[in-house]
């Protein structure tokens, strides 16, 4: 156990025996200030990949919690703007001498998130507090990485793309997209749900743990994960309410079908990575 973990585990443990804002110390603000330190160094991460699986790291998200919970609101600035939140947002004068650009007017990262070098933030976007994107990532217009999200390393997430968080309970893990993943416009990825490394995924498509992946390839149906390398699109298939004869021609839910990733998709992607570089 690192210093900076026993020292947040500490703090936790009187924090659940009735800590409060008031009553913390100079002592308790310098270590959730080094906390989001860490955090923003990429030093810690909300979760990390372990014999295969990703794993959430506890403490780090009651550290996170920690930052709510004994802070009181306060008046910060951002440009000529006013706002009241328990923290202010990230710094970003690191971003320039690694690479990493972000446009004006909205481009949003709270203060405890990662942004890797060779990056790219285009306005209006948001990463929360925990989340960790990856080096050469670009997030596009009306993105939102949520709170804990993992975002590997060149990812592509298309315009108006939803990245959930999971920050409760401490003990799941959250939304992951590994390494070189590109997604499409207007995609929603929610619940933990994990994307392969190399997928592709077609727009406006949902996955979340509760709609079945159907993999053509294993040929095998797959809940909360899309395997590396696949192809992915959504497809309505035929619901049990379609026996009730409540529609002319029956009822349809939503479905997401998994394949090989084709030749002509991959020099798609490729042709646009050059275009970004």
């Amino acid at each position: 156990m690192t210093n900076l973990q026993a020292e947040i585990t500490e703090l936790w443990h009187q924090y659940e025996d009735g800590l409060t804002a008031s009553d913390a110390e100079t002592e308790a603000y310098a270590t959730l200030e080094a906390f989001l330190d860490a955090l923003e160094a990429g030093e810690i991460r909300a979760a990390e990949k372990r014999d295969g699986e990703w794993h959430a790291n506890e403490w780090v998200k009651r550290g996170i919690l920690l930052n709510f919970g004994l802070r009181d609101i306060q008046t910060h600035s951002y440009g000529n703007v006013e706002y009241h939140d328990v923290l202010s947002l990230r710094e970003t004068d690191d971003l320039p001498e690694r690479g990493t650009r972000n446009t004006p007017d909205g481009t949003v990262i709270r203060r405890g998130a990662y942004v890797g070098g060779d990056a790219i933030l285009m306005s209006p976007a948001f990463v929360n507090i925990g989340a960790h994107v990856g080096d050469g990532t670009l997030v596009d217009s009306c993105d939102t990485v949520g709170s804990c999200a993992q975002i590997g390393a060149n990812v592509k997430l298309g315009a108006n793309t939803l990245i959930g968080g999971v920050l409760e309970p401490v003990e799941s893990a959250p939304v992951v997209i590994e390494d070189d993943v590109s997604i499409g416009a207007g995609c929603r990825i929610t619940s933990g749900f994990v994307v392969g490394d190399g997928c592709i995924v077609g727009e406006n498509t949902l996955l979340t743990p509760r709609i079945p992946v159907y993999d053509l390839v294993d040929e095998q149906i797959i809940y909360g994960s899309l395997p590396p390398e696949r192809r992915v699109f959504t497809r309505f298939v035929e619901s049990s309410v379609g026996e009730h004869e409540l529609f002319d021609g029956g009822a349809y839910k939503p479905a997401v079908v998994a394949t090989d990733i084709e030749a002509t998709t991959l020099e798609g992607t490729e042709r646009e990575a050059a275009l970004r570089e």
